[in-house]
């Protein structure tokens, strides 16, 4: 184990969150694990160490199913932060067996992939109609314009949510995302809070409408989805999938889409090849999603004691995942800074892996294809604009905008 007193990893530091990757490099060359004491985690940087401790069912995403927060050496919540707990620890991302295992297996029936591929001439007709929106403006915010937009609406027509209704879905997203951040402050949880208790009532009676007159939508799929056994969604568990359904529905994609695009600006020989061979899309799409990695850290409790290297990592504590740092690991991809859109062996972790694998990624996969190819070929002269800020969040990477203009 190494000791941290010394690190460049320093996820409040501006200079980090602008490029956290020479950080992750000094991680990995220090050991396979670091206790970092400013968040109270073990911080585990490279790729073979994650995509084991992904799958290692010592570990979980909660302990709520096997203790109290007592018994686990934690301290529950606040009262006031639980509206977001409550819409939280119902979703499929932050449960374990056996309720994570029921709860997928009835979304699935309703997210299959003839339902994604279906949505291919949806998803390709309205990123070509925004593209064709940026270039009638002759640029703009590559962001706002393209990379929000279709994700949101994608997912939003999924779930059968009227277009009249979405305008509140990409706040309430990001306020309840806040929270996913390390040590989140009051101001962050209380925007987390307001967003759940709305974006709650809503779904109610969105649940209680499709409840009278089903439609052939997701949240329909869901209400009528049972299984052997007779077991249902209940109303909270109906919330919980939507709300997550639309914030990991749409937030990896519009990050790496604006970080993709991004890097190319970054890299002009990689996008001239990408101009010239759009076969590259697919290689490109994965990628751009390994070399500026959209999710930065994914986090697990120690349900039973582990040993990484030697070192022994108690029930209790808590695991960070750098999956930015595995997707540059050097044992893995060759020349990891290099970005390289015809990398062949690219297994990137970006979609997490284990029972907690994105039920979405062919869906995201189908977006990023699909607007890089809007802007391929109908804003073939697309150039960067002004250098973009990037936000302050580390754990979701992404950029405040992404000006461009089209000659």
């Amino acid at each position: 184990m190494a000791a941290a007193d010394d690190l460049a990893f320093d996820p409040w530091d501006p200079a980090f969150v602008s490029d956290p990757y020479p950080a992750y490099a000094e991680l990995r060359d220090r050991g396979r694990v670091t206790y970092y004491a400013p968040t109270d985690q073990w911080l585990v940087p490279r790729h073979a160490d994650v995509s084991a401790l992904l799958r290692d069912r010592r570990l979980g995403r909660t302990y709520q199913h096997r203790f109290t927060h007592e018994d686990f050496g934690r301290t529950a919540p606040p009262p006031e932060h639980e509206p977001f707990h409550t819409l939280n620890d119902h979703g499929m991302l932050d449960l374990e067996p056996p309720d994570h295992t029921r709860i997928r297996r009835l979304v699935s029936k309703a997210f299959t992939p003839r339902t994604v591929e279906q949505l291919k001439p949806y998803v390709s007709r309205l990123a070509g109609e925004l593209v064709d929106g940026l270039v009638t403006k002759g640029g703009g915010d590559l962001l706002t314009d393209v990379a929000e937009p279709l994700p949101v609406a994608v997912i939003a027509e999924m779930l059968g949510i009227p277009e009249s209704d979405r305008a509140p879905l990409r706040p309430w997203s990001a306020d309840i995302c806040g929270m996913y951040e390390l040590s989140p402050s009051e101001d962050t949880a209380a925007r987390a809070v307001r967003a759940s208790n709305e974006f709650s009532s809503y779904l109610r009676e969105l649940i209680a409408a499709r409840r009278k007159d089903p439609g052939d939508d997701l949240v329909s799929g869901m209400i009528a989805a049972h299984d052997e056994a007779d077991d249902r969604l209940t109303e909270q568990e109906l919330i919980s999938t939507a709300v997550l359904l639309l914030n990991a529905g749409h937030e990896a994609t519009v990050n790496a889409t604006v970080n993709g695009w991004w890097a190319l600006f970054r890299n002009p020989a990689q996008l001239a090849a990408l101009r010239a061979d759009h076969s590259l899309i697919p290689s490109a799409v994965e990628e751009l999603m390994r070399y500026d990695t959209p999710l930065q850290l994914f986090e697990r409790w120690v349900l039973d004691e582990i040993e990484i290297d030697g070192t022994t990592i108690p029930r209790g504590a808590e695991i960070a995942m750098l999956f930015g740092s595995a997707n540059h690991d050097p044992e893995v991809f060759a020349s990891p800074e290099r970005l390289d859109l015809t990398r062949a062996d690219n297994p990137h972790i970006s979609f997490s892996a284990g029972i907690h694998y994105c039920i979405g990624a062919p869906l995201a996969r189908i977006e990023l294809a699909a607007s890089m190819r809007a802007l391929l070929e109908r804003a073939p002269t697309l150039t960067l604009a002004t250098d973009p800020d990037r936000k302050p969040n580390f754990v979701i990477r992404g950029l405040e905008g992404l000006s461009v203009e089209v000659g």
